[in-house]
């Protein structure tokens, strides 16, 4: 089963759209698999960094990330977005893979893509948000900027997932402050 989620409850078809983040590719039906769902539990606009011990990943990044923590995924969000993510009624469409394949050049973020319009097969609300996160072996972690996190991890050798990061409210810092 794939997914695709959205505060609007009422998508009966979804057709092909250009992507603004890959804007060479044709237009798509994106969807999400089972094991990345998690990352979408969030409001759509909701800049996040999502980071994951992956097979190509140093020790070194291992150590630096994770040694505080018990699990081996941690999201972060900013400070402003836990209200409306405390607030924000989020709908779960599920399809099936049959049109879809994998998008290789994300393929450790668990994206698919489809060509075709796409009918779901059923489309249900996903509740509490903050409780769906918290249930899950991950750690969610709040700051009030997201740009040192993200520059760190794109600098290691660690698996991730940014998303939404345009809508960041945080500055990123140069030089000495």
């Amino acid at each position: 089963m794939l997914y695709h989620f959205s505060e609007d409850p009422s998508i009966e078809i979804f057709k092909p759209r250009q992507s603004s983040s890959f804007p060479n590719l044709h237009p798509a039906v994106w969807a999400i698999d089972q094991e990345h769902a998690l990352h979408y539990y969030f409001p759509r606009d909701c800049p996040r960094v999502i980071y994951w011990k992956g097979e190509k990943t140093k020790e070194e990044d291992s150590e630096s990330f994770f040694a505080e923590t018990s699990t081996d995924k941690i999201i972060v969000i900013e400070n402003s977005w836990l209200g409306k993510l405390r607030s924000t009624n989020l709908f779960i469409y599920s399809f099936s893979p049959e049109s879809f394949e994998l998008f290789e050049e994300a393929k450790t973020a668990g994206y698919y893509i489809s060509f075709k319009e796409v009918k779901p097969l059923k489309v249900e609300p996903a509740g509490d948000l903050l409780d769906k996160i918290t249930k899950e072996k991950v750690e969610l972690r709040f700051t009030p900027n997201l740009y040192p996190i993200r520059n760190r991890i794109l600098a290691s050798s660690l698996d991730f997932s940014i998303i939404r990061f345009r809508n960041a409210g945080g500055k990123e810092q140069l030089g000495n402050d």
